[in-house]
Formats: C-alpha cells, structure tokens, sequence
C-alpha cells in the first residue's frame, strides 16, 4: 500500500461507526490530524511501519481501547494521549 492508501484507509476507518462508547474517540483522533488527511502531514509517519488495512485497524482499535481504559483528561490532553500510542 502506497501512503496515500493508508491514509485515506485509516480516515475511512475513523468515519465507521459501531455505536460503542470508544467510537466517542474517533471524533477526537479526527481533530488531532487537524482533519487533514494529506501525505503533507507529518502526523502520518507511523503509517510508513504498517503494511496491511488489517494493521491500520488494529493500531487504531489499539488506541481505542487504550482511551477507554487509561485516558485521564485532568491529567493529559487527548493530543498528547494520542501522540503517544501512535508513537508506539
């Protein structure tokens, strides 16, 4: 997969919705690309290590679950938190 596909794969992963709870954080994923789903943003990086739709989802599934079980908005913004678990 090409940069682009990914990219484009992983905003159209974040506009499905399950109706769950984590779902909520998706919005918040969107904002922090600053809606700008362009191989010009360097947000975008941690693509380059994942090679299949499968592994965008499970990353992104990952930080999900992660926001649901850890986030503490008095203590971190949801950028940093996001930063974060895209880092790793």
């Amino acid at each position: 997969m090409t940069l682009l596909q990914k990219i484009q794969h992983l905003e159209s992963y974040l506009h499905q919705s399950n109706e769950s709870y984590s779902d909520t954080f998706k919005a918040d994923i969107l904002l922090y690309f600053n809606e700008d789903f362009t191989e010009e943003n360097p947000q975008f990086e941690f693509l380059k290590e994942l090679q299949s739709k499968e592994a965008i989802e499970q990353k992104v599934d990952f930080l999900l679950s992660q926001f649901v079980i850890k986030f503490d908005s008095e203590q971190e913004t949801e950028d940093d938190f996001i930063h974060y678990y895209l880092a790793q």
